[in-house]
């Protein structure tokens, strides 16, 4: 880490005719450029900065150098932290000739380098014959960087429309019909319509495009009126390439919008105003959004009034008339997204001069509110994490998105007096913000937490005599909450998607804290949309393209669409789902039968997460594979008897039995009364529990099976060693074959790995992995211990349509002097 200095030259000889020059260049992690002596290019401080090089037109200066040397001279540094060290540099000066030819000037082993800092060291005529030769790494696409390294976007600012228009009549009643894609900001006469944020909710645009209806009556006047909509990038225009390839998605586009506002008047006559080439665009203050970068909003370029009936939209542009999303369009059911919660900081700290760390006390997902009073053009930027570094800054950094910059917005200030601006386009996962470029200390009125997400309501609520149990409840919640924006996400901070394997997991548990009849209802329609002509479902739900060949296939994911559909007929009755799904659901189904090997499923992921891995576990995954798929069938075969479909019941009840046999005869020890796999280190958990969890044990086998998963418990000082299948089942299990003072035991550990040792760690919220060192922190996959909670400790259990019929057994009171639900 730290700074070095770096130069090279090129020879123009006499006569060359230039007809342009450009530069690229990146440094790990950010670097400062000159060009015969003139500063060109710059990228600011980072962490990382390499990830996306830097472009600078230098042609007026490469023609003056004709005959001369031309000197580029760059000051590159390495911050600490930085995922690639040693630090470095790499550049391309491509100059091209009136002849029609090329001069191309790359780093490589005639540069030389100094790490100390010498006047005027960026001059042509610096002598640098002191300094060192450089050491040449790799060629670009090799070394440390690779072919990591991305050319900037030029993004265009958040567009904003604007439509005047005029009624002659009274108004009776007005609706607004609209889909600004991704995200649209309404507003009538000067008036925000709504208290929704990032609306329309999220799909595959090629399937279904969602569309929201507002009750404008009281907005509108009889006389002039002005309808306008910003709108933000959200998936749909991502520009931040990122591993998932949402920027590459098939659907992919510039923002855009589909608007029908319909006024009926008291005589019965009826107007309309319509997205059409009679509206006026423009670009407005927020330059750039990124559901993964953030924001930069520049308040010196606001327009005020710019929507209302007063503003003059003279100079802006007509608005162009673009296609439409083949998607079909639908009214959107699902709850909105909202902030549902503003929350004042717990503690500042500065730990370094000029940069304040804010502490909200808790962990969610959305977004600060900033308060300030600056100059104009003051550049306050905030950075968004869960965890801070051992100096006290925030750690924000993400592997999979190939960006310099993660959950960071950046405010322009207008100057002038009071500000204050929240983002409008992306949230992020945090506890903490680092805030640079304020023009004096922070105070705690400086920045507020905004939480955010779908406003969806609690329908369970916990309560018991042991305070830790309350604690994971009121954990998981918080978790999932945080990770409910339209779809069910993984993480709010590093992914933001619908990883199907979370919510198989986890969704019996979501459904018992939250009412999720509406949210889940439009997530099987993502599902369904996900499919493809073969009948496979990805991993990760919207997909743009990604997860039907990378990690997967995964049947312990992709399985959550029966699973799912049987399971909200059981919480909800809503006969109309299985029958909507039925042909989707059995298409997925034959597609698994149909790609079976030796009577097994095969899975490219598996136990996720178990302690001392860092996400496939070493057993044979087959195993959990078969399983998940045998619960499926069985889940599908439960469904199509509810509909009427028995004949293709009793066909997946037959493969259903086909798989158990199979599993059995390939992983179960019946002399040893255990499952294990050839590629086992040791006794495995989850390949033990789950086979319990979903009935495939032999009944005489049962007790030995259960006999040795408990001795393994106690072998290993009562820890579980699951990932997030084993995690999910591994309590109920025990509780169900008699053992409920070990699954209490588990529960209450307060050592590693255990619920109790995040706690002890000052968790708030679920994690991703066990130790403390885990990614994600706002991760549900691995809370379902309240599912036990609910359904053993407080004893309530669902069974069929709707709780029309429900289990009250509570069996695992170990521990417990109370608990109700």
């Amino acid at each position: 880490a730290g700074p070095r200095w770096f130069r090279g030259r090129l020879a123009l000889p006499q006569g060359t005719g230039v007809s342009s020059a450009r530069l690229i260049m990146s440094a790990d992690d950010d670097f400062t450029a000159y060009l015969c002596g003139q500063l060109v290019l710059s990228a600011p401080q980072q962490t990382d900065g390499w990830r996306t090089a830097r472009v600078a037109d230098v042609t007026e200066l490469t023609r003056a150098a004709v005959g001369d040397d031309l000197v580029l001279a760059v000051l590159a540094t390495n911050r600490g932290g930085a995922s690639v060290n040693p630090g470095g540099l790499i550049a391309k000066l491509v100059v091209g000739t009136t002849d029609g030819g090329e001069l191309v000037f790359v780093t490589g082993a005639a540069w030389r380098t100094t790490g100390s800092v010498e006047p005027g060291w960026e001059q042509v005529d610096h002598d640098d014959s002191a300094w060192s030769p450089v050491v040449v790494l790799a060629p670009y696409g090799q070394g440390p960087w690779g072919s990591g390294i991305e050319p900037p976007v030029q993004e265009r600012p958040a567009p904003l429309l604007r439509r005047a228009f005029q009624l002659d009549k009274p108004v009776t009643r007005a609706r607004l019909y609209v889909a600004g894609l991704a995200y649209q900001v309404p507003h009538l006469n000067g008036e925000r319509i709504g208290t929704a944020v990032l609306d329309p909710g999220f799909t595959d645009y090629d399937d279904t495009v969602l569309y929201v209806t507002h009750d404008v009556t009281r907005l509108l006047v009889q006389g002039d009126n002005a309808l306008a909509v910003e709108l933000g990038r959200g998936f749909y225009g991502m520009t931040t390439r990122n591993v998932w390839r949402w920027h590459q998605s098939p659907w992919h586009g510039e923002p855009r919008l589909l608007a029908r506002l319909v006024v009926d008047h008291p005589d019965g006559s009826r107007t309309e105003v319509v997205s059409d080439d009679g509206w006026r665009v423009t670009t407005g203050p927020t330059l750039s959004n990124s559901l993964y970068a953030g924001e930069t909003y520049d308040a010196r370029l606001e327009l005020p009034g710019w929507s209302t009936t007063r503003f003059d939209d003279s100079d802006w542009a007509p608005a162009s008339v673009l296609d439409a999303p083949a998607g079909t369009l639908r009214a959107q059911e699902h709850e909105p997204i909202r902030v549902v919660e503003s929350v004042a900081p717990t503690s500042l700290s500065s730990p370094r001069a000029g940069v304040w760390v804010v502490d909200f006390g808790r962990t969610t997902a959305g977004w600060v509110r900033l308060r300030i009073t600056a100059p104009a053009g003051t550049i306050v930027r905030i950075l968004y994490g869960e965890k801070l570094r051992a100096d006290g800054t925030v750690e924000a950094s993400n592997g999979n998105v190939q960006s310099a910059r993660f959950q960071l917005d950046e405010y322009v200030a207008r100057g002038g007096g009071e500000e204050v601006w929240e983002p409008r386009f992306s949230y992020k996962g945090f506890r903490y913000v680092q805030l640079d470029g304020l023009p004096g200390a922070a105070r705690t009125d400086t920045v507020t937490m905004r939480v955010v997400h779908s406003d969806v309501r609690d329908v369970g609520e916990f309560r018991c005599s042991e305070p830790l149990f309350e604690q994971f409840e009121q954990m998981m919640r918080r978790t999932v909450r945080n990770n409910l924006h339209g779809i069910p996400t993984d993480t709010p901070m590093y992914e933001k998607n619908g990883w199907t394997g979370d919510a198989q997991v986890a969704a019996p548990t979501m459904a018992g804290q939250l009412d999720l009849s509406r949210f889940f209802t439009k997530w099987l329609g993502d599902l369904r949309d996900a499919q493809v002509a073969s009948g496979q479902v990805p991993v990760i739900v919207p997909s743009g393209g990604w997860g039907y060949q990378e990690l997967a296939p995964a049947p312990e994911w992709t399985t959550v669409y029966p699973f799912l559909l049987r399971e909200m007929h059981r919480w909800y009755g809503d006969d109309r789902l299985p029958r909507q799904h039925w042909q989707a659901v059995t298409d997925y189904l034959d597609w698994e039968l149909g790609r079976l090997s030796d009577g097994l499923a095969v899975t490219a992921l598996g136990d996720y997460l178990s302690p001392g891995t860092g996400g496939n576990p070493p057993e044979d995954t087959r195993l959990t594979a078969t399983a998940y798929l045998h619960r499926a069938l069985l889940a599908t075969a439960e469904v199509g008897e509810l509909i009427g479909q028995d004949t293709q019941a009793a066909r997946f009840r037959a493969a259903a039995a086909g798989l158990r046999d199979r599993l059995n005869e390939t992983f179960l020890d019946r002399a040893g009364g255990l499952y294990r796999t050839d590629r086992d280190p040791g006794y495995r958990q989850t390949s033990n529990a789950v086979p319990l969890a979903f009935g495939l044990v032999p009944e005489e086998l049962v007790q030995a099976v259960v006999d040795n998963l408990v001795a393994d418990i106690r072998d290993r000082g009562w820890h579980l060693n699951t990932g997030c299948l084993g995690t999910s089942v591994l309590l109920p299990v025990l509780t169900a074959h008699g053992h409920a003072d070990v699954a209490a035991r588990l529960a209450l550990q307060r050592t590693y790995p255990s619920w109790g040792y995040w706690v002890e760690n000052d968790a708030d919220t679920m994690w991703e992995m066990w130790p403390t060192s885990t990614r994600s922190r706002q991760h549900y996959f691995h809370g379902t211990v309240v599912q036990w909670l609910y359904e053993h400790v407080a004893g309530l259990r669902p069974v069929a349509d709707g709780w029309a019929r429900f289990v009250v057994r509570p069996d695992a009171r170990a521990e417990l002097s109370s608990a109700s639900v």
